[in-house]
């Protein structure tokens, strides 16, 4: 039995236009707070800026990858492989 671990993938960014982005401002930085999907930004056809929510970071190591890794399959039963203690 191989165990996966699988980390979910956030949704891809939205793009837009310097122009839109100066007009929606606001209300694209209230978006992306709530949703946290970041927004990329172009001027003349080519991304210059990304906006992006700030993640809390968390005080300890425990929990940090919650809702973040699955683990499919079996993660404790024995692989079946031959193993012998005893062989050097």
């Amino acid at each position: 039995m191989v165990m996966q671990l699988v980390m979910e993938v956030r949704a891809m960014a939205t793009t837009m236009t310097a122009a839109e982005f100066k007009a929606r401002c606001l209300e694209i930085m209230d978006r992306v707070a709530e949703t946290g999907e970041p927004v990329i930004v172009t001027k003349r056809g080519r991304p210059v800026a990304q906006l992006a929510p700030i993640r809390a970071k968390p005080t300890t190591l425990r929990g940090f990858l919650k809702g973040g890794v699955k683990i499919r399959g079996d993660a404790i039963a024995p692989l079946g492989l031959p193993w012998d203690v005893e062989r050097a």
